[in-house]
């Protein structure tokens, strides 16, 4: 496993815990998963063998920076809480059946979300094409093997989505074989619903770009009895979205793990009514001949997701929301007195809902443009990336930031303006 540089220290201190607290925090893996005592010392390393720290990055020629853009899959998402570091490293010195560990930690996560049921898969992506699989294919498994070919299986094969909803990431639906259909009223929904339709899908970050609600969906696909689906990948927090369309009635629901839960990056949850879950299943490794092989998640992947679930719901989320808001507050006192340049705090109403310092600049005034100030920033050092978002204005988040990095993100940000 890569080291991140920023983390060797708290990664040593870990290595020194007693390995029984690991055990304590998932409470399902002594027996199980035969995970003795014996069993580990033996897969130990002695102090002696223990392998020293290294900057692996640096050896690679990689860069590394401070994020101060969010947690964005081409950035590496966020940084794994240290409890779910740990996790990793302890269940990578034992065997167990993959399914059996599905099962378990299903269960756990199932309960923490109130949902019937639920599994790890590898992102939000994946779920979504595993939970439609699901609903293709029930409970059998040779139309698992099938997919993506639905002509003449009997499977359903259209998936209705409100034109606003339709982005990039509906080809996860389209990569079980399934057409989409956009519509734009509840009239043009129920007048496209026909024996073809498995599946009505709604994206929560664009809730607002169409006119039928969340509530309206579930009671339609209720109607006319056709599973209801919500991707909210980079939904939380708030914390609460965990478990708020599950109570809401949607029977399945997808979200990354690699995001404010800090769990792995190439982890994410599918939950949601237990047939579909189970069917879902079908299509996920180990099972081979399925669309969802590639998508396989390995045991350090569930046991790092579900402890970093289950870390996250018990964090004190009111504090940490002002700790943000302190960061932000830090970084804009360090611009906002440089002529030309005009600030403001502001909290997206859906996804990624964090504090967020906006920053716009008079190019009059200061000649720069977006894409030289962020080249700036990443040129330094240290290396520090922020999102563009307009000609002549930046978006700056700390919600990925350890403390103290919003005090050199302000001293750069502040320099490279008054260059």
């Amino acid at each position: 496993m890569l080291i991140f540089t920023d983390q060797i220290h708290s990664r040593f201190h870990f290595l020194l815990m007693n390995r029984r607290s690991i055990l304590k925090t998932l409470g399902l893996l002594p027996l199980p998963f035969g995970l003795s005592q014996s069993a580990m010392s033996e897969n130990m390393p002695s102090s002696d063998q223990t392998p020293k720290n290294k900057d692996i990055f640096k050896e690679l020629g990689v860069r590394t920076f401070i994020n101060a853009a969010g947690t964005y899959t081409f950035m590496t998402g966020s940084l794994m809480q240290p409890e779910v570091v740990e996790a990793i490293r302890e269940s990578s010195t034992a065997f167990c059946l993959l399914d059996e560990l599905q099962d378990k930690v299903g269960e756990r996560i199932a309960v923490i979300t109130h949902a019937e049921s639920a599994v790890v898969t590898s992102g939000c992506f994946s779920a979504m094409t595993l939970g439609l699989a699901g609903v293709l294919t029930g409970s059998d498994p040779k139309k698992a093997e099938m997919l993506p070919h639905l002509e003449g299986t009997g499977m359903k094969s259209e998936v209705i989505m409100q034109k606003g909803h339709f982005v990039g990431y509906a080809q996860a639906l389209s990569n079980t074989g399934c057409k989409i259909i956009q519509v734009e009223t509840r009239e043009e929904l129920e007048k496209a619903i026909n024996e073809k339709t498995a599946l009505l899908w709604f994206l929560h970050v664009q809730s607002d770009k169409g006119v039928i609600n969340h509530e309206e969906w579930v009671s339609l696909g209720q109607k006319h009895q056709i599973p209801t689906m919500i991707d909210i990948a980079a939904d939380v927090p708030p914390v609460s979205n965990l478990w708020k369309f599950n109570d809401m009635g949607f029977d399945l629901v997808c979200i990354s793990g690699g995001k404010a839960m800090k769990g792995p990056q190439s982890a994410g949850l599918l939950m949601g009514k237990k047939n579909l879950i189970a069917a879902a299943r079908l299509s996920m490794a180990p099972r081979g001949s399925t669309i969802g092989r590639g998508m396989k998640v390995n045991k350090e992947e569930i046991i790092g997701m579900y402890v970093a679930l289950d870390n996250y719901v018990k964090m004190d989320h009111n504090r940490i929301w002002k700790e943000w808001e302190q960061r932000i507050a830090v970084i804009e006192q360090g611009v906002k007195t440089i002529p030309g340049i005009k600030t403001e705090v502001r909290v997206p109403s859906l996804g990624n809902v964090t504090p967020t310092l906006r920053i716009t600049w008079d190019p009059s005034v200061i000649k720069m443009t977006t894409e030289e100030f962020r080249e700036k920033l990443r040129a330094g050092n240290p290396s520090i990336e922020v999102m563009g978002t307009g000609d002549y204005a930046v978006n700056i988040t700390a919600w990925v930031m350890k403390a103290g990095e919003e005090k050199i993100v302000a001293k750069r940000v502040g320099e490279v303006f008054r260059t």
